[in-house]
């Protein structure tokens, strides 16, 4: 399924202290929805304020990226958190970031999760659930952006809350529809003109070409571009300006 319209967002705020990964401001110029670091895999309270604070400037939606709390594997390496405890970091995630998303006249507008949590939920009930049930205890009903068919969406559409299908132009998929685990020669896509390719194929015409051939349907609402890559902001630009060459807006998810 393609969209007439497509959002694109990007991970922001993965900074720490003195140390700075994303070129936050930069990519708040061409993304409409940002997903921010809320500590636990990166970011810090002056980054996650400062990043909300622009994107509240210029009219980009501010999106919770939730973590598993490892700073140091990035929120990258799968964990066994009980579910109650991880449903409150969870919340406690999304409370931070509010805070800061307030502050500059904005708030969260949507809850996406981070690395090894994200992998994790796509098929992982008991972690699945426990997100949701983050979400639920932070208050609000906050739409949450993921795989389509993966148990976390499951999981949350039952609880009521909205779902947005995610896709990504940049990681290569399996013939199943899922991501190819990064560990996995190819799994990153690193040439800026098959990217942007993928991007406008996902966006106007709902499919892909997994990394052994096939055809993939691709039902996505929103593109994700990583802002952690090499070169990302002008990737980013060249993607915005195809899409929107190719007849496809670009604007945030309702």
């Amino acid at each position: 399924m393609s969209w007439a319209s497509i959002d694109l967002n990007a991970d922001l705020g993965e900074g720490f202290g003195r140390w700075k990964l994303t070129e936050d401001e930069a990519l708040l110029s061409v993304v409409t929805s940002a997903n921010v670091a809320c500590g636990f895999h990166a970011g810090d309270p002056a980054t996650m304020r400062r990043v909300c604070s622009w994107a509240a400037e210029r009219g980009v939606r501010i999106g919770a990226q939730v973590s598993y709390r490892d700073l140091a594997g990035f929120g990258r390496r799968s964990m066994d958190v009980p579910p109650d405890e991880l449903a409150a970091e969870v919340a406690y995630q999304i409370g931070a970031l509010e805070v800061f998303a307030k502050a500059g006249g904005a708030g969260v507008g949507y809850v996406k999760p981070h690395g090894a949590l994200y992998n994790r939920a796509m098929h992982d009930e008991e972690q699945a659930e426990a997100v949701v049930a983050g979400v639920l205890l932070a208050g609000g009903r906050l739409p949450v952006l993921g795989l389509p068919g993966s148990v976390l969406h499951a999981k949350a559409a039952a609880a009521g809350l909205p779902v947005v299908a995610e896709a990504f132009a940049d990681r290569a998929y399996t013939a199943g529809g899922t991501l190819v685990p990064r560990r996995q020669d190819g799994a990153v896509i690193t040439d800026p003109a098959a990217v942007v390719a993928r991007a406008v194929r996902m966006a106007a015409d709902g499919e892909v070409t997994s990394l052994d051939g096939h055809t993939v349907a691709v039902s996505a609402r929103s593109l994700c571009l990583h802002g952690d890559t090499h070169g990302a902001v002008e990737l980013a630009r060249r993607v915005r300006a195809e899409l929107e060459a190719s007849g496809v807006r670009v604007e945030a998810f309702v």
